[in-house]
């Protein structure tokens, strides 16, 4: 993945994508959304998650892409074990430190390319 559109590396950071069957979508995108210290609604149960320790997007959101019903970003997370792997239901997950020094970098607009 790539952010911003040129063609210097600006930083490098661990992540998980998306799993089998909730593959990070591949393309060019742009960042249209950012939050810091989101809630998360469950797609599946409605049910809601207050921001805190416990939340599965951590501490900022950077979405970038949309079906118009369903969002994928950049997000932290509270399950350290889980960067490195393809465990996501299609977002970007990274630590919390991580993320919370790449939403210090982007704007709303920013290029995003993922790439296979």
């Amino acid at each position: 993945m790539c952010i911003g559109g040129g063609e210097t590396l600006e930083a490098s950071y661990p992540v998980a994508v998306g799993r089998p069957g909730w593959e990070t979508p591949t393309g060019q995108f742009r960042v249209f959304a950012m939050l810091e210290n989101p809630g998360w609604t469950n797609p599946f149960t409605g049910d809601v998650t207050p921001p805190g320790n416990a939340n599965p997007l951590g501490q900022r959101w950077i979405a970038f892409w949309t079906d118009g019903s369903n969002d994928i970003g950049f997000h932290g997370t509270p399950n350290r074990d889980s960067v490195g792997r393809a465990a996501s239901h299609g977002c970007v997950r990274m630590y919390n430190e991580d993320i919370r020094e790449l939403y210090a970098q982007v704007r709303l607009g920013t290029v995003v390319k993922v790439e296979p």
